[in-house]
């Protein structure tokens, strides 16, 4: 799924830090950079990596944040909204894709099932006691 999903995204002109960081200024949760980093789960020093190729390319502008002179503050620039629509597009059309011939209810077992599946894998319970 993941290398699928990067091919989509490539076939539009992207990548999936590319997306992540779009998709999170975009609907706001990633405003200064400490707070994006945070949202699209990435270190600090690898997001400002991203940024700087994004700035770049004329996809984000950074600019000081007035409440706070140590922040930056993360925009969209007409190139990057277009970017961004586009990715879009790609992430809906890949999703219909792969939902393809699932219903409602198959979608409800599978979210179940990987919520077990993540619940297991993150439990510090069975750990602490000794459980793999």
């Amino acid at each position: 799924m993941d290398r699928a999903f990067d091919r989509a995204l490539a076939e539009a002109g992207g990548t999936r830090p590319t997306w992540l960081v779009l998709l999170a200024v975009k609907s706001g949760s990633g405003r200064t950079q400490s707070g994006l980093a945070e949202r699209v789960g990435i270190s600090g020093p690898t997001l400002t990596h991203h940024l700087d190729r994004m700035v770049g390319a004329g996809l984000v502008a950074r600019t000081p944040d007035p409440a706070n002179r140590r922040a930056q503050v993360i925009t969209l620039t007409s190139d990057g909204e277009t970017l961004f629509a586009r990715l879009r597009d790609a992430a809906v059309a890949f999703d219909a894709r792969a939902r393809r011939g699932l219903g409602d209810a198959d979608m409800e077992q599978l979210r179940r099932a990987l919520t077990v599946l993540h619940d297991n894998v993150t439990s510090t319970a069975d750990v602490e006691e000794g459980r793999p």
